[in-house]
């Protein structure tokens, strides 16, 4: 903590009401502090390891492709979860934001592609991005997080803190894709909060393939009529630690969400998958299913998975499902049976398991890319 106070003190920014936030946002990261396994959010996340190190922030670098202009910050659409500490943290080292904005009734036909790459190792770096799409809009994002040196050797340990909101306005269509591609060494955080307007459309799906120790929370607020999807793959190997923490909330009536997020788990690897759904009082008619389904490939993985339903109406229909199991053994030996090798074999049932998330990517660049990525990794690891 003291090395994160003496880089606060040490830096100013030459607007005043950046500065005014960055203090209260510094003053509330002081009061929750470093999350710690005490704490039910984080009880199967140990982020000691990033609390004990002394990284030097720097801002990341950043790529920004995109059909729309990208403005610059303005006070009063920064949004504070008070809760988060991590999110707190990210606004008191507040350098730059990127802020997105896609107006009323515009249909984008080109995705907005938001690259962030870490300055390198032994930094810490808190990516801010805002993105406000108009009423009736429709628009394809793409957040990319990968480390500034892709090939051997690893560039070593770094911390990247990021926070993305999206505010959409009524019945605006935006589909939206985190892809997160840190090294081996990295430790990844991330908030993206979603505030959705009346009848509006909202995909996320995040993919999750590197990094040491990785915590995801996603959050959205529905409004009535809203339909929302909430899907996840997350791959992970060795010693990874990967934490996804989902919420959605029907705060009005007639909302319709859907979420499956899916694991494969290896090595000495472990997971947690926490998915909540709050249906509020008067969210009537409400239609909610939540599944998480992980893959373990070894006896040493371990996943943690706690489905939540909190429901205060009485005319809803919500479900939940989580699943852990291992390769079917019948179909491993169908596939043997047809000449198939074993480790072969295992590859493509693997394979099979997370395509069922790469086949509802609907930017076809990318869903080839992954596609691509995952065959190599999966072919390579049975090798």
């Amino acid at each position: 903590m003291s090395a994160v106070l003496d880089q606060f003190v040490a830096q100013r920014h030459p607007l005043a009401w950046v500065n005014t936030l960055r203090e209260n946002a510094f003053a509330r990261f002081s009061k929750l502090g470093f999350p710690t396994t005490h704490d039910e959010e984080y009880r199967f996340t140990n982020v000691a390891p990033i609390a004990r190190a002394e990284f030097r922030v720097e801002a990341s670098n950043i790529t920004i492709s995109s059909p729309v202009a990208v403005d610059e910050l303005r006070p009063d659409e920064l949004t504070l979860l008070e809760q988060n500490a991590f999110v707190a943290l990210n606004t008191a080292f507040l350098d730059r934001v990127t802020v997105i904005r896609v107006p009323r009734g515009v249909v984008l036909d080109q995705p907005i592609e938001i690259t962030y790459e870490s300055p390198g190792p032994g930094t810490a770096s808190h990516p801010r991005t805002l993105i406000v799409i108009g009423a009736n809009a429709q628009c394809t994002i793409v957040e990319t997080y990968r480390h500034p040196n892709p090939q051997p050797p690893a560039p070593g340990p770094y911390f990247t803190n990021a926070v993305t909101e999206i505010v959409a306005g009524e019945g605006a269509v935006v589909d939206h894709y985190k892809l997160q591609q840190e090294d081996l060494s990295a430790y990844h955080v991330a908030a993206l909060h979603v505030t959705l307007g009346r009848s509006t459309n909202f995909t996320t799906h995040s993919i999750s393939l590197g990094g040491a120790l990785v915590r995801n929370d996603a959050s959205a607020v529905l409004s009535e009529g809203t339909e929302a999807t909430l899907n996840g793959l997350y791959i992970v190997n060795g010693t990874q630690h990967i934490d996804n923490h989902t919420a959605i909330d029907h705060a009005k009536p007639h909302g319709t969400s859907h979420e499956l997020y899916k694991g494969i788990l290896d090595g000495k690897a472990s997971a947690v998958f926490n998915g909540r759904i709050i249906v509020r009082k008067d969210a009537q008619k409400t239609d909610s299913k939540q599944t998480n389904k992980n893959l373990v490939l070894s006896d040493d993985a371990v996943i943690d998975t706690k489905p939540e339903l909190q429901i205060l109406a009485d005319d809803v229909r919500c479900t939940h499902g989580a699943t852990i199991g291992q390769l079917d053994a019948e179909s491993l030996f169908y596939l043997r049976s047809r000449g198939i090798g074993k480790d072969e074999a295992r590859s493509l049932l693997t394979y099979a398991f997370a395509q069922d998330i790469v086949d509802r990517i609907k930017i076809a660049s990318l869903r080839d890319s992954l596609e691509r990525i995952l065959f190599e990794k999966f072919h390579e690891h049975y090798q």
